[in-house]
């Protein structure tokens, strides 16, 4: 039998029951001390995403079972606007996810165990585009505290930690030592996956909040940190790292056509690199060494150049090339090597699969030895050593080097920050130290989160920054820091849902009495365990859910003879009913979808749905506890697992 299809059973063949499961479940014949309770729990999408938004909450407002308050419910799409500002709760950038992310929250999914993931990413790519053409605005500002931030860099940390600090009322400036704002957004992806006027309108979207913003100002050179600390109550370094790690084998250091994957792009992105070479070596696993091998091969080469048209001199900023040599351009050999196997390279599935698609030639388990020279200062080949992943660790292959010849060496192994004139941040590994709240450890009022404590995803910045920001606002207001909570993400919050429709609990007066069970001061037969628990796949009734393909973004067919010159974006934004679609797959693990699973197989009918008038999403069932027999069926019909069967009267 299929793998897919036992999951849909609660016992799989040959396994035996010993009954320890009705002995913890206290049954007594058919009937137990036990009675549902409603229990939110975080799914694993959400316990998956860096920047901890709350997935299931927009999925479940895009496919219609969380309505949208007032007149937005009355709007054609006024579902997109309620999702978008759900999703920019947690991340202001949904566009630019939406395209780029390599969504670690799909791998997390529990509809993985029932055929496919959620194709979390293309909903969130329709969310964003929706917004910029309709230009919906972000969350507004809170009234002004009188308290200023100075943020330093203009990236994705520093652009979502002042959107989150706006929103606390405090004011921001962005100091930023480029001409543009956007960070590695900008400058260390392909501008062709981050289309510039997506970028460009999320961006300007956060400035809009009434951000101040100071270009071409560099934090230690145009300005002293000191003066920014005579001026603002508050810091927040948002360096990113971008500078490239150096290949460290010998030759590297002495050729000047071995460059790092992130010179290579920024160059690229800021429109000097019009050709690379004739033979790309590319060094690497991760994402920035598949945009490195994408760009490479639509730039291509030029068979006719002069020694300052090639291509390291660009990157090293010594020359530029101009568009009638690029006309010129044929096609680049391009190739990936990784030491380990290509099937645990680090960079999303898809990037890797474009890429090959795109002509470009992977090499895994190949280690860097040394770069051969045929001058003093440039490299002629690349020679490697094959490596033997079988026991679990790197062994070198006796006798096995050889050489690679290459025009071009472009190491993609690793990102550092530049700190000319703030010295002092750096923690010896080009990199600034942090404690969990994001505070930097050698003074107060410092605030770091980013590229610039650990290289990683867009979407791992936004979620530090998101920290950042509640750190430097307890900070401002002279208040003491919570402990972090286990699953630190933004949750859905049933009390401002209630409060969102007109239905929150009344004031308490503290005046004592009995029979509470029904008083209109509290929320009845709840528990939120969200901030400690992450609901797993084995506690929801998969037999619920049919099998339903997952929905897949249409693309350009850019290929191998035609990816040279194709600086088009691949990737199209699905239509509001495929998103629909999609999203409709999503289980919403760990919160009621209003299935009628629990009610249709009571067999007591002790449960019923709430009145319409005092009904929301995560109140739609109750329970009569003076019908309930403690059977259990309800908590194990339950597709979402929002039910757990607790001690009761």
């Amino acid at each position: 039998m299929d793998q897919k299809e036992r999951n849909f059973r609660r016992y799989k063949d040959g396994e035996e029951y010993d009954g320890f499961e009705l002995e913890e479940k206290i049954f007594q014949q058919d009937t137990s001390y036990k009675c549902p309770t409603y229990v939110h729990r975080t799914p694993p999408c959400q316990g998956s995403c860096p920047a901890g938004e709350d997935i299931r909450g927009w999925l479940n407002i895009v496919r219609g079972i969380e309505k949208p308050p007032g007149e937005m419910a009355e709007e054609e799409l006024g579902w997109a606007k309620y999702a978008f500002q759900r999703a920019t709760d947690a991340n202001p950038f949904p566009a630019i996810m939406g395209r780029v992310c390599p969504a670690p929250c799909e791998d997390g999914c529990n509809r993985n165990e029932v055929e496919d993931r959620v194709g979390i990413n293309s909903v969130e790519h329709f969310i964003g585009d929706y917004a910029l053409e309709n230009k919906l605005p972000l969350h507004p500002p809170a009234d002004f505290t009188g308290k200023k931030v100075a943020l330093v860099g203009g990236g994705i940390a520093s652009l979502t930690c002042a959107y989150q600090l706006r929103r606390m009322g405090h004011a921001c400036t962005i100091f930023e030592g480029r001409a543009m704002l956007g960070g590695m957004m900008r400058y260390g992806i392909p501008g062709y996956r981050t289309p510039r006027d997506v970028l460009d309108g999320e961006i300007d979207r956060v400035i809009s909040m009434g951000i101040n913003v100071m270009t071409n100002t560099k934090v230690g050179v145009d300005v002293e940190l000191e003066e920014l600390e005579r001026h603002y109550d508050a810091i927040f370094l948002g360096l990113g790292a971008q500078g490239g790690s150096p290949l460290p084998v010998p030759g590297a250091s002495e050729a000047t056509n071995c460059i790092s994957g992130i010179s290579f792009l920024d160059a690229f992105n800021d429109g000097r690199l019009k050709h690379s070479a004739q033979r790309v070596l590319v060094i690497g696993g991760g994402d920035t060494a598949m945009d490195v091998a994408a760009v490479a091969r639509r730039l291509g080469h030029i068979t006719q150049q002069h020694e300052k048209d090639r291509p390291e001199y660009v990157v090293l900023g010594h020359t530029t090339h101009d568009v009638a040599t690029a006309a010129r351009r044929e096609g680049a050999d391009v190739t990936v090597i990784y030491r380990r196997p290509i099937e645990s390279m680090p960079a999303a599935k898809m990037e890797v699969q474009h890429i090959q698609q795109e002509g470009v030639k992977i090499r895994g388990s190949l280690a860097p030895v040394e770069v051969v020279l045929d001058a003093p200062d440039r490299a002629k080949a690349l020679r490697v050593v094959e490596a033997d992943w079988s026991s679990g660790k790197m062994e070198i292959k006796e006798g096995s080097e050889f050489d690679i010849e290459c025009d071009l060496i472009v190491a993609a192994i690793g990102q550092v920050c530049e700190f000319t004139g703030i010295e002092a941040f750096d923690n010896g590994r080009g990199l600034v130290n942090a404690d969990a709240y994001f505070r930097w450890p050698e003074r107060e009022g410092i605030f770091v989160a980013g590229d610039v404590v650990r290289p990683h995803l867009l979407t791992t910045a936004v979620g530090q920054a998101s920290i950042a920001a509640n750190s430097i606002d307890h900070y401002l207001r002279n208040m003491e820091l919570d402990s972090l909570p286990k699953v630190n993400v933004h949750h859905f919050s049933l009390h401002e849902k209630l409060r969102e429709t007109g239905l929150q609990p009344q004031e308490y007066d503290h005046v004592a009495e009995m029979g509470t069970d029904s008083a209109d001061y509290a929320i009845h037969n709840y528990e939120n365990r969200a901030a400690n628990q992450i609901v797993p796949a084995d506690e929801l009734f998969l037999g619920h859910f049919d099998h339903v393909d997952r929905f897949l973004r249409s693309e350009k067919d850019i290929h191998s003879e035609n990816v040279l010159g194709h600086f088009d974006e691949r990737i199209y934004a699905p239509t509001p009913e495929e998103a629909q679609k999609e999203a409709d797959r999503c289980m919403s693990c760990g919160i009621c979808f209003e299935c009628d699973n629990c009610m249709i197989y009571c067999p007591q009918d002790a449960i019923f749905r709430v009145k319409k008038d005092k009904a929301t999403m995560g109140r739609y069932v109750d329970t009569d506890y003076d019908k309930c027999i403690g059977c259990h069926i309800c908590e194990d019909v339950c597709p979402s697992g929002y039910i757990k069967m607790g001690l009761g009267a």
